[in-house]
């Protein structure tokens, strides 16, 4: 007795229900990870503001000063940035920063401003407009390098950005 054995191949509603399951498993691991790259846009900016940091205080303790708005952060890797009066013999002759790093992550330029626009004339103001590359006052997404005790979600230079919420 010879049993008859057909091929099955699946119905057309059963290949929906797969595309519909891997679609919406696609649409909550991208969610997912959109939001981490925001998160790790804004620890990189964080990191690279505190190398510019670091920068700023080595030129400091050569020195003996901050550079100047018209020398700008462009003197930690430029010495012809450096002003034409500086004691040009001072400079490292590799600068003070690794490799250039003119813009955040986001491609927009860093603020300086020395001295501090927030009322320190002994100190400087680094900071970048954050992920919506917009002057927001103190306000919102901006990085800066000073240091901000609200709980609003702001960064401050010497403040780690909060862990990302959900799970």
């Amino acid at each position: 007795m010879q049993r008859k054995t057909r091929a099955r191949g699946f119905t057309l509603i059963e290949v929906m229900i797969v595309i519909a399951i891997v679609l919406a498993l696609a649409a909550i691991v991208g969610v997912a990870v959109l939001g981490r790259r925001d998160q790790a846009d804004i620890s990189i900016t964080q990191i690279k503001l505190n190398n510019l940091k670091s920068g700023l205080k080595q030129f400091n303790f050569d020195f003996g000063r901050w550079p100047t708005e018209e020398e700008g952060i462009a003197v930690l890797w430029d010495k012809e940035a450096l002003d034409p009066e500086a004691d040009v013999n001072k400079y490292l002759g590799k600068g003070y920063m690794d490799e250039p790093t003119p813009q955040d992550q986001w491609g927009n330029e860093w603020g300086y401003a020395f001295p501090s626009i927030r009322g320190d004339e002994t100190e400087y103001d680094l900071w970048s407009f954050g992920p919506n590359g917009e002057d927001e006052q103190g306000e919102g997404d901006d990085i800066v390098s000073w240091r901000r005790d609200s709980e609003d979600g702001d960064f401050g230079g010497d403040m780690m950005p909060p862990p990302p919420s959900g799970g």
